[in-house]
Parts: structure tokens; C-alpha cells; sequence
């Protein structure tokens, strides 16, 4: 399924449902009292979070949603029924913003979790309502309250634990293939991933660890860059980084260069990023260039712990696991 991230959605609860103006028709009770009944409430607009979906592809093609208005009063004091609540499930990690204001409505990140956008309207009160001491035969009832209508933008943030990042064509796309069932789109060149990929790591001792493949980041991605802006917002919920760097491609004139270049990315866009705890990770030390280029960043790195993998052949990636739950394990790092 096609991975999407955003969507703008039209929502509208349901109208309340009129009053009624009626009186009593009762054999010989000619002049009965009023008995209209009051109409019945609208239905809200409820969002709820559910791990069983895992992007906002299927409001791809269906962005309008209207809760049932409530039914109308009848006589004989008869009330409308309410109307059905709408409930329209999103993937946990959903944000929800009012689309003119920007205002975030709700942060949608645990199953079950619920939020009413809009709130349906109020029934009228039928003629029966209206009857008093000095007013006895009403001849009117209200109309019901109109629904209220929202344009939402709904962003995702995917819950991951474990978040790749590097440069494109570093071989994040391998790694979590070599790492997990995942298997993302793999190719030999530059933006190969164009959507986040998710796979699940099990941990032997404890949960299992949930990895997010993350579309290469380029210099100038906090600002709108290359793939990387749209994709930046899923790495705010990942509480562990792989920082994925092509050995091979590591230069004596600047050994560090993609590793500063992306951490500066992270940073720009939000300080926080750039503090989350890195592994560091050298792969494709399977190809002739990656051993020099190991030895020019080590030297370069200073007391930088730095794994090296080859993630193709699947050398060093037991080290790199127990990395992995060395870190998530720690006091603090475990989900709140």
C-alpha cells in the first residue's frame, strides 16, 4: 500500500433535528394540551487511533464525512432519535489541525484514543417545551441547531523506536531488510526510498523494537530540500538513531562531512533532533573503498564509538542489534 502522510479532510456533524408543534386528538378530549416532542441531538465527528491502519492512504480518494442528523420531534411527546456518532479511524501517531488556523485539535498517539472535531448540533424543543402557567396552547417549536463543519489537516508521525538516517543511498533500505521483514524498494542510486518504511526488530528479553527506514536527507532538507522536510517530523517519536554512513564514500579532504552534514539537518529543523542518542554506523565495508575511508573517520571522529557493517553480507549486524537493545534498555529510554 502506497505510504501517505498527510491529508486534508472536510468534516461535518449532524444537524439537530426540529421540534414539533402538536397537540393532543383524544376522543372526547377535544381541546387536548400540546404534546409535541423535541427533536434528537446530531452526531458528533469523532476521530479514533488504531494500530490497524498505518497511513492516510485511504483518504486518498473519500476527504468528505457527515455525521447522521438527529431525527425530528413527533407528537403523542415523542423525541427524535440522536444521531449516530461518525467514527473515522486514523493511524496512531495521527496529528490533527485545524486546516485554517494551523491549531493542532489533537495528538492522536495511543490505540483507542479518541477526539470529537465537531460536535453535532442541539434537537429543538417541541410545543410541549414551550407550555406554562400563562402560555398554554404554544404554537410553535425550534428548529434544530446546525452541525458544526471543519476542514482538517490530519500530518502522521510515525511511532517508531528506531529511526535510520543518512545521506541517500548510505543503504538504510538494506539495513532494515537485513535487520527485519521490511523490504522497501532497494536500488543503486539516490532516493530509492521515497515513503518511510517500518519493520519490527524482536527483542528476545523485552518488546519488540520497532525501526523506520527514513528517506535520505540531503543538505538543506530542514528547509524544504530534497525529500527530507516532509520526512523530518517522523523522527521526532524515535527515541534511538542509526546514523547510517557509506564507508566508501567517506573522503580524506573532509572525512566527516556527510555525518556533519546530517546532524546539522537535525538540528536545524529542531534542536531536540540533534540530541537524540546516535549509533554510528559505517556500512558497505564489503566494498574496496570502505576500509580507508573507515580508518580516515575513526581518525577523524575522536572517542566517537563508530560499528562497522557490511548490511548486504550481513557482517556485524549481531553487533549492531546488541547495540541497538544496549541502548533502548537503558533507564529513561523505555516507552512512557
Amino acid at each position: 500500500m502506497k505510504f501517505v502522510d498527510e491529508a486534508t479532510l472536510l468534516v461535518q456533524s449532524g444537524d439537530g433535528g426540529r421540534g414539533c408543534v402538536s397537540f393532543r386528538r383524544e376522543r372526547f378530549i377535544p381541546r387536548g394540551g400540546p404534546d409535541g416532542g423535541n427533536g434528537g441531538k446530531g452526531g458528533d465527528v469523532v476521530l479514533i487511533a488504531t494500530r490497524a491502519k498505518h497511513t492516510l492512504y485511504h483518504f486518498r480518494y473519500k476527504h468528505r464525512f457527515q455525521a447522521q442528523r438527529g431525527g425530528h420531534g413527533s407528537g403523542a411527546n415523542r423525541h427524535g432519535k440522536n444521531g449516530e456518532d461518525l467514527l473515522i479511524e486514523v493511524p496512531v501517531g495521527t496529528i490533527v489541525r485545524d486546516a485554517e488556523t494551523s491549531e493542532i485539535i489533537a495528538d492522536l498517539s495511543a490505540e483507542e484514543e479518541r477526539c470529537i472535531v465537531c460536535h453535532g448540533g442541539r434537537g429543538g424543543k417541541g410545543n410541549k417545551h414551550f407550555t406554562s402557567s400563562t402560555y398554554r396552547a404554544p404554537k410553535f417549536a425550534q428548529e434544530g441547531e446546525e452541525g458544526e463543519e471543519k476542514t482538517l489537516k490530519l500530518e502522521l508521525k510515525l511511532l517508531a523506536d528506531v529511526g535510520l538516517v543518512g545521506l541517500p543511498n548510505a543503504g538504510k533500505s538494506s539495513l532494515i531488510t537485513a535487520l527485519t521483514a521490511a523490504r522497501p524498494k532497494i536500488g543503486a542510486y539516490p532516493f530509492t526510498t521515497l515513503a518511510p518504511s517500518l519493520g519490527v526488530l524482536q527483542d528476545p528479553y523485552g518488546e519488540p523494537v520497532v525501526i523506520a527506514d527514513i528517506p535520505g536527507l540531503i543538505e538543506g532538507a530542514a528547509q524544504g530540500a530534497g525529500l527530507g522536510h516532509r520526512f523530518l517530523r517522523h523522527i521526532e517519536r524515535n527515541r534511538l538513531l542509526i546514523h547510517l554512513i557509506d564507508a566508501s564514500q567517506v573522503t580524506a579532504e573532509d572525512p566527516l562531512a556527510s555525518y556533519q552534514a546530517i546532524n546539522k539537518e537535525l538540528s536545524s529543523y529542531d534542536q531536540a533532533l540533534g540530541e537524540k542518542p546516535q549509533i554510528v554506523v559505517l556500512n558497505k565495508m564489503d566494498l574496496p573503498e570502505a576500509e580507508e575511508g573507515a580508518c580516515l573517520f575513526k581518525q577523524s571522529c575522536g572517542n566517537l564509538q563508530v560499528l562497522q557493517i557490511s548490511a548486504i553480507l550481513g557482517e556485524g549486524l549481531d553487533e549492531l542489534i546488541e547495540a541497538i537493545f544496549a541502548q533502548l534498555r537503558e533507564p529513561g529510554r523505555r516507552p512512557s
